[in-house]
Order: structure tokens, then C-alpha cells, then sequence
């Protein structure tokens, strides 16, 4: 029997956000991937390019995934964390040596992290969508993220609503955001940097 199975990897990039976006709304943050002008603000604003361990949350078809290993050192590691199979699928078809695909819950970061003996990340980047998910469900991944992440480590959310800068402020302090216009829709980089011996390190918008 011939196998009718399509690559995911070679399937149009868009048709694949609209079609996960219609069967699982309340998972995906948007019918379509980033634009390179929102990935290169991620890039910036994360400091990919010095990280050495990254985590990046719900990584979609991997356009952020694949910017972020443009940009990362020769020796750094990329973890990427996907609810949804499809996406997880697509991830994983990515050869690079560096990237860790896992089929997994953003609340789990820190066993994830120990399961492939990873130490705290650098930067945590999240693409999932706080605005549709529950205050109890965004609160416990905001608190495993900054439990998660290294001194001075940043937490980058894009995002189309605020309710994740709700969510973060009692956790993780104030935010600084940005809004990158060349995307569609128009989308926010809100970012923080774990506090440090009690006082919140305030963190430099590239």
C-alpha cells in the first residue's frame, strides 16, 4: 500500500498554522508563522546570540526555531517544548544537532530540562497563547519559567494581548515591551530578567 502521508516539513508553512489553528484554537496563538521581522526582535530581545541553553515554548512549524539556531553559539542548546503532535512533528524533521524537540506541557520545564541534563536556561521564549489559556494554567508556566531560568536569565513572550504581562507582574516584576507592526496580526515582545538577590535586574530592550 503506498503511503499517502505528506512531509510536514515541505507542506506550506501557512496552510499548516490555519489548519492546527482551526482544530486547536485555545493551543495556537495565530493562523499563521512569525514574520522575520518579529524573529529577528525575538533574537534580539532574548540575546540569543550569547545564550548557551534556550528553551522555546510551543515553537509552532519552527520558523522562530530555526532563527534562533541561526543565531545561537556553535555550542548552545536549543529546547524546544511542543504540546501539539503535528508541530512537534515538524520540529522534529529540523537536522541540527543542537535542538532538543519534546512533546510536552510548559509547566514541566525544569523536569524536561533534567531529563536531557540541561542546565538553567538563558533565556525562556514562549510563543503560546496566555490569552486563551486558564489564570491557574498561565500562572503555574509564568512560575516554572522563572523557576526555571538562570540568574539574570530572560523570559521573551510575543503575544497579541497583554494577559500574559497580568499574569507575569506578581512573579516576575515589571515588563519592558515592544510591538513589532511587520506582522501579522501586529504583535508585542514583552520581556523580563529573573530577579537577583531580591531586586529585579532591569533588562536591556536591544
Amino acid at each position: 500500500m503506498a503511503n499517502n502521508t505528506k512531509n510536514p516539513v515541505r507542506a506550506n508553512g501557512r496552510q499548516i498554522f490555519l489548519q492546527q489553528f482551526l482544530k486547536h484554537p485555545l493551543q495556537v496563538g495565530s493562523i499563521i508563522p512569525s514574520s522575520r521581522f518579529l524573529e529577528r526582535r525575538i533574537i534580539e530581545t532574548s540575546g540569543a546570540d550569547s545564550a548557551r541553553v534556550i528553551v522555546e515554548l510551543g515553537p509552532g512549524t519552527g520558523g522562530t526555531t530555526r532563527a534562533l539556531l541561526d543565531a545561537m553559539p556553535r555550542d548552545a542548546r536549543l529546547l524546544s517544548i511542543e504540546l501539539n503532535d503535528f508541530f512537534y512533528k515538524v520540529i522534529s524533521q529540523i537536522n541540527d544537532e543542537r535542538l532538543i524537540p519534546h512533546l510536552g506541557s510548559a509547566c514541566d520545564i525544569q523536569a524536561i530540562l533534567a531529563e536531557y541534563d540541561l542546565g538553567a536556561p538563558d533565556a525562556v521564549i514562549s510563543g503560546i497563547p496566555f490569552s486563551t489559556m486558564s489564570r491557574d494554567m498561565g500562572t503555574r508556566i509564568i512560575e516554572s519559567v522563572s523557576s526555571a531560568l538562570a540568574p539574570q536569565g530572560r523570559f521573551v513572550a510575543y503575544q497579541t494581548r497583554d494577559r500574559v504581562a497580568t499574569l507575569c507582574r506578581p512573579i516576575m516584576g515589571s515588563e519592558q515591551a515592544q510591538m513589532e507592526f511587520f506582522n501579522i496580526p501586529p504583535t508585542r515582545i514583552y520581556q523580563w530578567q529573573k530577579k537577583v538577590n531580591g531586586e529585579a535586574h532591569q533588562p536591556q530592550v536591544a
